[in-house]
């Protein structure tokens, strides 16, 4: 039997008992320490809200064996504490509604041996029907090879359809790819695409938040798309019903200050009825190639190639929420979340997740009095 970290261990039992997020169990994590918490939970010595909701499972312990398989499996479990937590990209939960369960993961297993931070570093995720058309393939296939192609890593959630086609194109050009399961990593759903999650991990990852053994339900599902618009710069649906999972992300999308962008099909498909829908109501920008996406997926904007590296931080690159915090600040003085929020009708979590990244490219700043331009 393997001897692993006593953190590592804590933190493998903790993911086993609460079985996805928690953020009770992370808030006492932050505050005890992961070793002290994870003793806490075995000895049931918790304050009662918190007992109540661990109480369940608090006697199970798989962690050594969690812990054992996945090193065989040529993966690990990457927490909060790790280096390559994805800390960044999961910033804007902060400003979500935690009472909604809108939280982060706790800890994340990952199968693949590339780092999770370089994986996810430019990121597009590319979402649709499991009930895809020849159309919708082949348009899917276009767009994630050309985006590979370039660099950008393919985030998809490995499901039949759409998911599958994005995963494939991307690996097929020689390209990253990274699957996100709504179930533990140990097992292959769907069960027909065991060969391509394994293809996968060779050349990407495949990520969940639950542990090894973990079997799919729906409710993971839904929790499974916030990840995947979370692990991208933008979102891109490629057919999507008038109600469906891919819809699903791409709210999540908007919740987390990610561009949301919807291919359009023929009008006589349902198959596109929801990217119409997106479209139409202004929740998505119409896009038809990889240019479109990275056009609306850079953070500030690309550069064509005749414009030359010291245009990167100009204000006419900045696209999506980025342009509109930023025109909603005025030359002189500044603004509050809340005022900047009604300037640019963007919801006060968009705003708030849009100000760090324009902060930390040195567009923005802030003071006792609110945010303001710096240049």
């Amino acid at each position: 039997m393997s001897t692993h970290d006593p953190r590592q261990l804590a933190w493998a039992y903790l993911s086993a008992v609460a079985q996805g997020p928690s953020v009770h169990l992370a808030a006492l994590v932050e505050h005890l320490g992961v070793e002290e918490t994870a003793r806490a939970v075995k000895s049931r010595d918790l304050p009662p809200s918190l007992e109540e909701k661990t109480r369940a499972r608090a006697h199970i312990d798989t962690a050594q064996r969690d812990l054992d398989l996945m090193a065989a499996m040529g993966g690990r479990l990457v927490t909060p504490d790790s280096p390559e937590w994805p800390s960044w990209r999961l910033l804007p939960f902060n400003d979500l509604d935690v009472a909604a369960g809108e939280v982060p993961p706790f800890v994340l297993w990952v199968l693949g041996s590339r780092d999770l931070t370089e994986l996810t570093e430019r990121s597009v995720a590319i979402v649709g029907t499991r009930a895809s058309t020849a159309y919708g393939e082949h348009v899917t296939a276009e767009i994630a090879g050309d985006l590979a192609v370039d660099g950008w890593t393919v985030t998809s959630g490995a499901a039949f359809g759409i998911d599958g086609a994005a995963h494939r194109a991307a690996m097929g050009v020689g390209g990253t790819t990274v699957a996100v399961l709504a179930c533990g990593v140990d097992r292959a759903y769907p069960s027909g695409h065991a060969r391509l999650l394994r293809q996968i991990v060779s050349s990407g990852a495949v990520v969940s938040e639950y542990p090894p053994g973990t079997t799919p339900a729906k409710f993971r599902f839904l929790a499974r798309n916030r990840l995947v618009a979370a692990l991208s710069d933008g979102v891109v649906v490629v057919e999507a019903g008038w109600r469906s999972g891919a819809r699903n992300t791409a709210n999540w999308a908007r919740k987390l200050g990610r561009p949301v962008m919807a291919v359009p099909g023929p009008v006589t498909s349902s198959s596109s009825a929801g990217c119409h829908r997106m479209i139409r109501e202004g929740e998505a920008y119409l896009v038809a190639n990889a240019v479109d996406v990275v056009e609306v997926s850079g953070p500030f904007g690309v550069l064509n190639s005749e414009q030359d590296a010291a245009a990167v931080r100009d204000i006419d690159s900045l696209t999506g929420n980025s342009r509109l915090v930023y025109e909603a600040l005025p030359g002189s003085g500044s603004r509050s979340t809340n005022e900047l929020s009604e300037a640019s009708g963007l919801l006060i979590s968009q705003v708030r997740a849009t100000l760090p990244l324009l902060e930390l490219e040195g567009f923005i700043d802030s003071d006792g009095s609110g945010w303001f331009r710096t240049k």
